[in-house]
């Protein structure tokens, strides 16, 4: 795992140097352990390196031995050894035991076609000198970044924004419409970005540069167009299918074990990390380290449930207890890694949990992530059948209370009325035949966020029709599938790679040069849930069903049967002392401070300093209200990095990290 950056001047003018030393210095946290630089005329790239495979001879960039290929890579190719045999039996011959010179190799074989035959997370580059061809790819699920602009006749990319930023030729301001994106969807649609002109590789998307023209394709993508089986499946068919998920699982956990340096893994509790744990210590076959968050809120703590699947399988097990206080403070740290505002505080107990496992001596994790997306664990799967459920009898005044039912951990949803419910949840016929009627309540009530904008910004944005960038980015088709698999597409193709992936997972991780491994992201299994009926999801509203029957039994039965707890992080009282008013950082009253609210120019000043004094008395406890103060906190520190500030900002963290350096 790594950070690469990256120069093609499309008019021949040479590559320089001290731009990509600039530009991939200022992401040396993905890569403390080597760093270079590669000049070839016009094209330059930069690297720096977390060393995982091949500690002594994976160095990049990497070049073949004839020197007509170059690579910087971002990543793990988890089936390196299977494709090195291959290439072998093909009459190439390696120097190094990377998985680095196994995609050079590969590209030279197949050229662009390489990807198909590569199980990973990547985001590349490859220089081919000889047809003086640039190609870059990012993996299927977009679990690595891959950033790129274009200054007059210059090509930059890199693995974060800042990189780009770096280049003295780039400039750039917020994109309101990016922002309006974040206020509904909770991120912006790729390839949009926060920033004016600065793009980012799709998942599953490939780009060519030759002959001064550029071309983006895509090379996979999910596929959820398959019919719904009608008849009743056999149990016979069931098993079968549980098996071939368990044996899928488990060598997509085995070949993420692949490392020279120790593996752990996280443990939150849930079902999907404890099968993830409990698969790689049966791999490994000696004692496994597992991590957690632990919070003082009971509603919010699942310690109890770590703490239990850790005796179980005898994994060395810790635990970091996060506190909201803690959340407050780290809070800008964690906006300058993630690049993009959020609306939840979750990414920042993520952000702190990675440093405590870096910490601890370790480099890679195994996580539970992409189980819920592909095997119908989340609530909204639930949410969606039940309103459909309430639509075909509108007139009921029970079937509403099953979503009381649903959410029992939402107190102001309990002393709500039948007609609220229905109402609030879009329970119409006429709603239930809408293409994101899976999604509509959650992003209709995010988009009440809008309503702080400042007039400036609500003049620019779209809100004639706010579902047009989600609609433009839909495959054809998307209408006729069922409810179940629409739902499944819109957490999978977009909430996974452009937050939870983001956000939660490749920013705040590698912020302390700390790689997460997704063994349920591994494309077969996507491929293979995408093919078999939703009914073996979800079975009724007993969600995971053929996950629970195919490795339940690695489980204690108390998780197993628990109720789903989503993850989730104490909010606006980490930013306000309800006790005393106080802000728990002064950075975080000098953001939301009418002074700084009026200059940024992004919100109006009456309207958030209302919703700031509701925080001051612990009264913004509403979903939306927590959602508005942490966007629009994340927001003002975003222009305050990024924007106003981001050349003292970018020197701070260069002296910081040369600190870090000669410390350690």
């Amino acid at each position: 795992m790594c950070g690469i950056t990256g120069i093609l001047n499309r008019d021949g003018r040479p590559a320089d140097h001290c731009k990509l030393q600039r530009m991939i210095a200022t992401v040396s946290h993905r890569g403390p352990d080597d760093s270079d630089i590669y000049v070839d005329g016009a094209l330059g790239f930069g690297h720096c390196r977390l060393s995982i495979i091949d500690l002594a001879g994976g160095h990049q960039p990497m070049q073949t031995s004839d020197g007509c290929l170059t690579i910087t890579f971002n990543g793990e190719i988890f089936n390196f050894l299977e494709l090195r045999h291959l290439l072998e039996q093909k009459g190439y011959r390696f120097i190094t035991r990377s998985d680095t010179e196994v995609i050079l190799h590969l590209y030279r074989e197949y050229g662009a076609d390489c990807v198909h035959y590569m199980n990973g997370q990547w985001a590349f580059a490859i220089w081919d000198a000889r047809r003086r061809q640039l190609f870059l790819s990012r993996d299927r699920l977009g679990v690595r970044p891959l950033f790129y602009t274009w200054v007059g006749e210059e090509f930059i990319f890199g693995s974060e924004i800042k990189t780009l930023l770096a280049h003295p030729g780039v400039t750039t301001e917020i994109d309101y419409e990016a922002l309006h994106q974040v206020f509904r969807f909770w991120f912006p649609i790729a390839p949009r970005t926060m920033f004016t002109g600065i793009e980012q590789l799709p998942p599953g998307h490939s780009l060519i540069i030759n002959d001064g023209q550029t071309r983006v394709f895509r090379y996979w993508g999910l596929d959820f167009s398959g019919d719904e089986c009608t008849a009743e499946v056999s149990d016979r068919l069931e098993a079968s299918l549980a098996d071939e998920l368990k044996a899928l699982l488990l060598d997509a956990v085995r070949i993420r074990l692949r490392a020279d340096v120790p593996v752990g893994g996280y443990l939150s509790g849930g079902l999907d990390s404890s099968i993830i744990s409990a698969l790689a210590r049966e791999c490994v076959g000696s004692s496994l380290h597992t991590f957690s968050i632990a919070f003082d809120e009971p509603d919010l703590d699942e310690s109890q449930y770590q703490t239990e699947m850790a005796r179980a399988i005898g994994t060395e097990h810790r635990s970091l207890r996060c506190s909201p206080s803690d959340i407050g403070s780290a809070f800008e740290k964690v906006v300058w890694h993630m690049e993009t505002p959020v609306i939840r505080t979750a990414p920042v107990p993520m952000y702190m949990l990675s440093r405590f496992v870096h910490d601890m001596g370790f480099k890679v994790v195994l996580t539970g992530e992409g189980a819920d997306e592909f095997w119908g664990g989340y609530d909204i799967f639930k949410e969606a059948k039940i309103r459909a459920y309430i639509a075909a009898r509108p007139e009921s005044n029970l079937r509403p209370l099953l979503l009381k039912k649903l959410y029992p951990y939402l107190d102001g949803l309990q002393r709500q009325s039948p007609a609220y419910l229905r109402t609030f949840f879009r329970t119409d016929q006429s709603d239930v035949l809408h293409p994101l009627f899976s999604h509509l309540p959650r992003w209709e009530l995010t988009q009440r966020c809008h309503l702080l904008f400042s007039e400036t910004v609500r003049s620019v944005v779209n809100r004639d029709n706010p579902w047009s960038a989600i609609n433009d980015a839909l495959p054809a088709g998307f209408s006729k599938w069922s409810q179940f698999r629409r739902a499944q597409y819109l957490e999978a193709a977009f909430l996974l790679p452009d937050y939870l992936l983001s956000s939660q997972g490749d920013r705040v991780a590698m912020a302390h040069s700390l790689e997460g491994r997704y063994p349920f992201l591994d494309y077969r299994l996507a491929e293979f849930s995408a093919r078999i009926p939703s009914r073996l999801k979800m079975k009724g509203v007993n969600e995971k069903y053929l996950l629970k029957r195919a490795l339940g039994h690695l489980v204690p039965k108390s998780i197993v049967k628990r109720t789903k707890q989503p993850y989730r992080a104490p909010q606006s009282n980490s930013f306000f002392d309800c006790r005393t008013g106080k802000p728990t950082s002064d950075y975080i009253a000098e953001m939301v401070s009418p002074e700084k609210i009026k200059e940024f120019g992004v919100f109006n000043v009456a309207s958030v300093q209302k919703l700031v004094e509701k925080a001051k008395t612990g009264r913004a406890v509403s979903f939306i209200d927590n959602a508005a103060l942490v966007g629009i906190l994340s927001t003002q520190s975003l222009i305050d990095q990024f924007i106003t500030n981001f050349q003292e900002r970018l020197s701070h963290e260069s002296h910081r990290t040369a600190a870090a350096a000669v410390c350690n």
